[in-house]
């Protein structure tokens, strides 16, 4: 574990990324807070059928992890725009893996469920992601988070659990699992016409602590055909993080997506 950087708030330093930014101004602006990463190894070929074929899958130290990261969204605007109206502060849920292009690892997204239409909307237009609106409830009782999601089209798809930091917060070491699975700076996505496209994307380095919690129900796994290998995730928790995100481009040239 690595000590916490002095951050200076409002001061967006991209040093710390893989590879530049696009040379394109960002796009939106939008903070997470009180985010779990639940983490689940699963079998190489059991998502190899779910990942597109024009992204590769990546691994740890040859495993391959989904994780089931709850939270709290809030803060979101385009550039040069006033939050958005309706969006100061809903409950999110993703379902996500580890993928790469050309040597620059991301995320991808099986799923992103949101308790704010608008929102829904928007990232389905405008990012090409797979939002369903869902009826959320994020609560904090002290340290411990209380989270639970349903679908509204699919009552089966749902999500209850608690969950609370039991660490003092660090940086994660480079190499380890926490750098492998939080320090990656865009998601792939495909767009109308099945090609992949990339969002980069640029935070300070994640602050994280240890976790520990109880998630009573979880079917946002097995009802998207995701088949882990054990049901005891590995938990980390980060209070909160400033993310800004760039236009859509191609993988391969870094021009902007139309």
């Amino acid at each position: 574990m690595e000590e916490l950087p002095n951050i200076q708030e409002n001061k967006w330093d991209d040093s710390h990324r893989p590879w530049p930014l696009p040379n394109l101004p960002w796009g939106m602006k939008q903070t997470w807070s009180d985010l779990l990463f639940a983490h689940y190894p699963v079998k190489y070929e059991v998502l190899r059928k779910l990942v597109p074929e024009s992204l590769e899958v990546d691994t740890y130290e040859g495993v391959c992890w989904v994780g089931v990261v709850p939270f709290r969204m809030s803060g979101v605007r385009f550039r040069g725009l006033p939050p958005i109206p309706g969006t100061a502060e809903f409950p999110e849920l993703n379902v996500r893996t580890y993928v790469t292009i050309d040597g620059k690892p991301g995320v991808y997204f099986f799923s992103l469920d949101a308790d704010n239409w608008p929102a829904v909307k928007g990232a389905r237009t405008f990012f090409h992601l797979p939002y369903h609106y869902a009826k959320m409830d994020i609560k904090n009782f002290g340290d411990t988070v209380l989270f639970e999601s349903k679908r509204r089209n699919r009552s089966d798809i749902v999500f209850a659990g608690s969950y609370k930091p039991v660490s003092a917060p660090f940086i994660a070491v480079k190499g380890s699992f926490e750098e492998w699975m939080t320090e990656r700076y865009c998601f792939y996505t495909l767009n109308a016409s099945g090609l992949p496209v990339r969002c980069d994307i640029l935070h300070h380095p994640w602050i994280l602590q240890e976790a520990e919690g109880e998630i009573t129900l979880n079917t946002t796994l097995s009802k998207q055909g995701i088949v882990v290998e054990s049901d005891q995730p590995i938990l980390h928790f980060s209070k909160k993080i400033d993310v800004r995100a760039w236009p859509l481009v191609h993988p391969a040239t870094g021009r902007l997506h139309f």
